[in-house]
């Protein structure tokens, strides 16, 4: 099923940013937490808690910008999900607008057409 497939990736990007995290790297904690956003879009749960995950990373890095900018982006994040009304390929980002569509990588574009199991990344 293909929706397995993509939740199943989802949870592989989540779990490698907390080890990167873990890790002290937030570079790598934040693509892959970009490539979860565009994975999660389509499901609201993930699309929420992919939003929470980059709120808790903006609160730690103190950055407001980006908080304020989770904040809004939770707001929106279910409702769009289950109406079918997001920006396909958006990594989620505040310092993106949250109606831009944008180039999807082509490994998780794969994941999202069912053409591959999992995220290879």
């Amino acid at each position: 099923m293909k929706s397995a497939r993509v939740m199943t990736s989802w949870r592989v990007e989540i779990e490698t940013a907390s080890v990167a995290e873990r890790e002290g790297d937030v570079a790598r904690q934040w693509s892959h937490l970009e490539r979860a956003h565009v994975l999660s879009q389509p499901f609201a749960g993930a699309h929420v808690r992919t939003h929470l995950a980059m709120l808790e990373r903006g609160v730690r890095d103190h950055d407001a910008k980006e908080a304020f900018g989770q904040i809004l982006r939770l707001a929106l994040a279910a409702p769009g999900s289950w109406l079918r009304r997001y920006p396909v390929g958006n990594i989620g980002r505040a310092n993106v607008s949250a109606f831009e569509a944008m180039p999807i990588p082509d490994d998780l574009r794969a994941v999202l057409d069912g053409t591959t199991p999992t995220a290879a990344r």
